[in-house]
């Protein structure tokens, strides 16, 4: 890992939410460089009432994704903050697509192994056209929140916001 300003700096594989610009600037301010990338063995699933997807390992499955380089400590710690305790970080071995090397990366990955909750495929293309912008605002809403000392978990920020917006909310009655 390079050493920026004392800081270490940290490759992290997106396959949701991140890969969409709006969100990553939302959170970090700033878009980072990335390289597409394949994260063998594992599954992305759609969830049940929620906009954005889960990943687990399964055999001979993969995701398709993009490592986001040059990540900070102080991004990293916005990124935990932001996959909440819905999701573990873990190290993974990645293929970049451009080079063929194999790099490792950071993955947050869904905690809970056995829910039922996951199900199909999630798509990427039509989450875009239906759900980017307000997830996009969602995520700005919680990054603004995190700099003040009582700040919403994730999972609070998304909660209110879905059940405020009641258009496409899966929490509507």
């Amino acid at each position: 890992m390079a050493m920026v300003g004392g800081n270490q700096v940290h490759n992290v594989f997106v396959y949701g939410s991140l890969l969409a610009d709006d969100v990553v600037r939302a959170l970090l301010s700033r878009i980072p460089q990335s390289s597409p990338a394949i994260l063998d063995g594992h599954h992305r699933f759609s969830i049940k009432g929620r906009v954005y997807p889960a990943i687990l390992p399964v055999e001979n499955k993969k995701v398709t994704g993009k490592v986001l380089r040059g990540i900070t400590d102080l991004e990293l710690y916005i990124l935990d903050e932001f996959e909440d305790v819905e999701y573990e970080r873990v190290a993974v071995d990645v293929s970049l697509m451009d080079s063929s090397n194999k790099s490792q990366a950071f993955a947050y990955v869904w905690s809970d192994k056995n829910d039922p909750n996951l199900y199909g495929e999630w798509d990427f293309e039509e989450w875009k056209r239906t759900q980017m912008s307000d997830f996009a605002k969602m995520s700005a809403e919680f990054r603004k929140d995190l700099e003040l000392p009582e700040s919403k978990t994730r999972i609070a920020t998304y909660e209110s916001y879905y059940r405020q917006d009641g258009s496409d909310s899966p929490l509507a009655p």
